[in-house]
């Protein structure tokens, strides 16, 4: 089966991970990576103080996140 839409991948990706947990750790290991990796990022850009609000009015700014409402 070669996936198509979205929902085709996520199916694919479950069917997948019940087939071989350790696909689990390997996709937590890259989320937790890119977490510390954007924050890093942020706290040198905006400093250690309040940078996480600075992002967020930084990220807003350029359209890569929604305002709340």
């Amino acid at each position: 089966m070669i996936p198509k839409t979205d929902l085709d991948y996520v199916e694919f990706y479950a069917a997948k991970l019940r087939e071989d947990s350790s696909l689990f750790k390997q996709q937590k290991m890259l989320i937790e990576s890119q977490l510390r990796s954007s924050s890093d990022l942020f706290k040198k850009k905006f400093g250690l103080n309040d940078f996480e609000k600075q992002a967020r009015i930084y990220l807003k700014k350029i359209g890569l996140i929604e305002p709340l409402l």
